[in-house]
This record gives structure tokens, sequence and C-alpha cells, in this order.
């Protein structure tokens, strides 16, 4: 890349094309492409072959699919790392309504409790508070 004729513009990124790590991998990175890709290819030809299958009576059930759902619903906590930020969101959204509606009620009583003992609020017909 050195003896390349391209020179990147002050404000403009790289290419993915002319990236030099896209093309020279390395050996680790090499053996987990192959890795997963010759297992897709072989849930993909178990998927084929039970698909094409002329005497097939039950459903079929798609394994990739099935290790795709596991690893979206039930795996999240390997992808999950607790910050400040998603515990200070956790704890508003657990007790933030709560403080709202107290604040709401507590504030309306208040008002009505003071307005009963002036004398200015109109029980009529009031049976509860």
């Amino acid at each position: 890349m050195a003896d390349s004729k391209y020179k990147p513009a002050p404000l403009a990124t790289l290419p993915s094309t002319l990236d030099p790590a896209k093309y020279d991998l390395s050996p680790e990175t090499r053996k987990a492409q192959i890795e997963r890709l010759s297992i897709r290819a072989r849930l993909k030809l178990e998927y084929l072959l039970q698909y094409n299958d002329p005497k097939r009576q039950m459903h079929i059930e798609d394994a990739a699919l099935i290790h795709w759902a596991y690893a979206r619903s039930t795996n999240i906590y390997p992808n999950f790392r607790p910050t400040p930020k998603n515990s200070l969101l956790g704890v508003v959204a657990a007790f933030g309504p709560l403080i709202f509606w107290y604040y709401i009620f507590k504030t309306d009583r208040d008002k009505k409790e003071n307005l009963i003992q002036e004398g200015k609020l109109d029980q009529t017909f009031k049976l509860s508070y």
C-alpha cells in the first residue's frame, strides 16, 4: 500500500476496497472464517437433504434458524455490558413512573385537603374523599 498512488483526502475515509486489512487476513481470522463457513455449509446441506426428501412426513426443523433464535433471545448476557448509562436508564425506567405518580397524587390530595380545611370546597353529596 506504501507504493500506491492513492492518497486519502483529509475529510474522507479510506475506501474499503483499498484497505489492506480486508485482504491481508491473519491465520486466526482465516481459520475462524473457514470454521463459520463449514458450519453454515453443513447446516445448509442437512436442511436441503431434509427439504428434498420425497418421503418426508413431518415438519423440517431448521437447525440454523433454531441456533439463531436461541442466540437472539435467550443468550443475551454474553453480549450485554453493564455501564453507568444502562444502570441509570434502568433505575429511571423502574422508579421514574412511581415517583412521578406519587408527586401527582400527593400534590392533588394536598390541594384538596387545603381547600376542605379552608371551607372552599363544596362537598354536597360527597360519600368518599
